[in-house]
């Protein structure tokens, strides 16, 4: 891979990373308290991809560890809690800020609860306890996209197998080798779903504000839609750019949407909040209740 030859230069980003990865992988194939054979596998390759800095510390002292515990190819209850333990005592907040350790972490988490191409209900449960004890990453993504897909999954306590490989297609989007988490295409496919891109209760102020709008809503007219954000002091645009803090989806009284209804707004919103720009997708029902409580 090209970026391999400047890997020289970002040793001290990826070894934060590689830390903060860990953790998250840790409690990703571990949230339902089971560990199973490709989970395993999946660990070790993560430890290959390490390699290269197995004498910095406090890897030096960590990986020996995590290698030691793996040599017979099963992970303990006894060994994960031990390492888990080290790992969180090891998580560095040093080079990078709070948030973006914890983003770190949750994409390690989606990619452990993917590694063995399984994802349960229970993992689920517990993918969406952890992200309420995190709310603080609220806008940052793919915090809402994650947020917003397990509560939409979840709602009739079931994952169908359509479900199931949505949720697949998602979570190993995250998948933290080879300094892969960075988002290669949005968690969203043709002829799929794509409730899970708007934000769940989102926090929605219109003064000085930016909208945007797309697709067909069940209660306002495009000229509507307007004069109401302008009345309250917002403004409206037709087109997504880094100044957009809002992009309202209308669902002309259907929650779900097929992808390729608003394909080239939404995608552009998505790209955006890949790059680190907090624009919220929300459901026009959300914005609905938001001008009712101004």
């Amino acid at each position: 891979m090209d970026q391999l030859s400047y890997f020289s230069f970002t040793s001290k980003a990826r070894l934060d990373k590689a830390i903060n990865s860990f953790t998250g992988i840790i409690e990703g194939i571990s949230i339902d308290r089971k560990i199973n054979k490709r989970e395993v596998s999946y660990l070790v390759s993560w430890l290959k991809e390490t390699e290269d800095l197995k004498d910095r510390h406090p890897l030096n002292e960590f990986l020996p560890i995590v290698a030691q515990a793996l040599e017979d190819g099963i992970l303990s209850e006894d060994e994960r809690l031990d390492i888990q333990w080290l790992a969180e005592r090891m998580i560095s907040t040093e080079y990078y800020n709070q948030i973006t350790a914890n983003i770190q972490r949750l994409h390690a988490i989606a990619g452990g609860i993917s590694a063995d191409n399984i994802i349960t209900e229970e993992e689920l449960n517990n993918l969406s306890s952890w992200l309420r004890e995190h709310e603080f990453l609220r806008t940052c993504y793919p915090y809402d996209e994650l947020d917003s897909l397990i509560t939409c999954v979840l709602s009739d306590k079931k994952i169908d197998p359509q479900e199931h490989e949505m949720l697949l297609a998602t979570f190993q989007e995250y998948i933290p080798l080879l300094d892969k988490h960075t988002i290669i295409k949005p968690p969203i496919i043709e002829q799929q779903l794509i409730t899970g891109l708007c934000a769940v209760n989102p926090k929605i102020k219109i003064p000085e504000s930016q909208f945007c709008f797309t697709g067909a809503s069940a209660f306002y007219t495009r000229d509507q839609f307007t004069e109401i954000v302008i009345n309250l002091g917002g403004r409206v645009v037709n087109n997504i750019s880094k100044l957009v803090d809002y992009l309202i989806i209308g669902a002309a009284g259907n929650p779900c949407w097929a992808y390729s209804c608003y394909g080239r707004k939404v995608e552009a919103a998505v790209n955006l909040r890949k790059q680190g720009y907090h624009i919220l997708l929300v459901h026009e029902n959300d914005f609905k209740d938001a001008i009712l409580n101004q």
